[in-house]
């Protein structure tokens, strides 16, 4: 495919010692040769290959920035086309106008996304593996991190490959039967589709078991800290994110607002926030923040309850229990320090299935003990073999569970002993889905949208 030349920066904006400018496109490197002073000429550079010299502005000779220029050829690079990749000093000025000077000279501005579309349309990698791209750059933990780079590898797309397959001859088998019956092929009976179909049903629910941690891992755990003023939640949350993010007094309500911070529990993200102590209150301020805590518990996927053991329970931390039924709930019963004057037998009772851990934040104790009910509640401790395929994007999810459908609609027929030919359609619609995954069968605009969410450089 021929594209027009595209330009952007690569790296993060603001200070630092480098900052890269990075072109893609038939005329990357005559546009970069055009601005560039040094020993060679960059037409003229071996493929991947890196040279120090100068930029100027041709019409003037002016020097405008000192640089390393990278030039690699396609199709040996991540978009397949020819790309240059300028290394100059990473201020936001100086980045800025060596971007301008490349734009002066024929690049056009990417879009967010367009290195890495470029990168799929030209056959480099496909749908899944360009959208693991995204999920590298925004993963928070190492695990999520690694899931990310097995799916860019193409782990999920070679799985996803033998089941179209498997489908596709199936489908082909079908075809034969209808339109060739005079040809000696095996009969495509209804046992036989139920065997094939039963195969790939069976593997697309592997895949989908690991659908929620991989979701977990992708987008991190919406936590919410909750509980009476004053028992510890603020504490908590300085705990595990080792940092004093939250105000600590004696005095309640100290906490009027909502407080997010990202932490890693054993290689769980968590999306943490301190909410404020939810009572009733006459504090026009704080009563906007219990409100706000109230619409944060809806939202969570896992909620902290921490109740005070200095102090019997009352009334609103019986509230609390019951605002947070059928919710994944880990009870914390702190401030173990001091004289215990709560009944635990009744904190169990209200719990029911749910952990209780007790805690003295105050002294850093317990602290371990919730990491790890963390991990036990939403990855029974650890997370599974290396080997294993997660899928993470709720995109793939769907188009998994969709597949899913299509399969029982094809199993049903079969049972019901439907013509071939009609239980052919949703096999073939089955296809198509799993088609979707990896881009085979992917509208543009789809594409569009999908890369639209990459950040600019990209």
């Amino acid at each position: 495919m021929e594209y027009d030349t595209i330009t952007a920066i690569s790296t993060p904006m603001g200070e630092g010692a480098i900052a890269i400018v990075r072109l893609s496109g038939s005329e990357a490197v005559s546009i970069a040769d055009s601005i560039y002073k040094g020993k060679i000429k960059l037409q003229d550079a071996e493929s991947h290959t890196i040279h120090y010299g100068k930029l100027i502005e041709p019409k003037t000779e002016e020097a405008v920035e000192e640089v390393m220029v990278s030039v690699m050829r396609g199709p040996r690079t991540f978009t397949r086309e020819d790309v240059v990749e300028i290394n100059c000093h990473g201020g936001i000025v100086s980045v800025n106008r060596v971007l301008q000077l490349v734009l002066n000279h024929g690049a056009r501005l990417a879009e967010p996304g367009e290195f890495t579309k470029r990168a799929f349309l030209n056959g480099r990698i496909d749908l899944s593996q360009a959208e693991a791209v995204m999920d590298l750059i925004r993963a928070k933990t190492d695990r999520a991190m690694n899931v990310a780079l097995n799916q860019m590898e193409g782990r999920l797309s070679k799985l996803v490959g033998k089941l179209r397959q498997t489908l596709l001859e199936t489908i082909a088998h079908v075809e034969v039967n209808i339109d060739y019956p005079e040809y000696d092929a095996e009969e495509m009976t209804h046992a036989l589709l139920n065997e094939k179909l039963g195969f790939v049903k069976g593997e697309v629910e592997k895949i989908l078991i690991t659908a929620q941690q991989g979701k977990i891992l992708r987008e991190g755990l919406s936590t919410a800290i909750i509980g009476r003023p004053n028992v510890g939640k603020s504490s908590l949350m300085n705990a595990l994110v080792h940092e004093n993010k939250a105000i600590v007094t004696e005095i309640a309500g100290t906490t009027r607002d909502v407080i997010e911070e990202y932490v890693n529990v054993r290689g769980v993200p968590l999306r943490l926030v301190d909410t404020a102590g939810i009572r009733e209150t006459e504090d026009i301020v704080e009563r906007i923040g219990v409100e706000k805590s109230r619409k944060v518990l809806k939202e969570s996927d896992l909620i902290l309850l921490v109740i005070n053991s200095n102090e019997p329970l009352s009334a609103e931390d019986e509230n609390l229990f019951e605002a947070v039924k059928g919710l994944d709930v880990i009870v914390i019963v702190n401030k173990t320090d001091l004289k215990p004057n709560i009944d635990m037998n009744r904190v169990k009772e209200l719990a029911g299935s749910h952990p209780v851990i007790t805690t003295s934040l105050l002294h850093e104790e317990g602290v371990d003990r919730l990491e790890e009910g963390i991990a036990q509640l939403f990855f029974q401790g650890g997370i599974e073999a290396q080997d294993i395929t997660y899928v993470s994007n709720s995109r793939h999810i769907a188009l998994l569970q969709q597949t899913i459908r299509h399969i029982d609609e094809a199993l049903n027929g079969i049972e019901m002993s439907l013509p071939i030919d009609m239980v052919q359609i949703d096999i073939t619609r089955a296809w198509e889905i799993l088609g979707e995954i990896v881009g085979d069968t992917v509208s543009e605009s789809l594409i569009d949208q999908l890369f639209s969410q990459f950040c600019l450089g990209k």
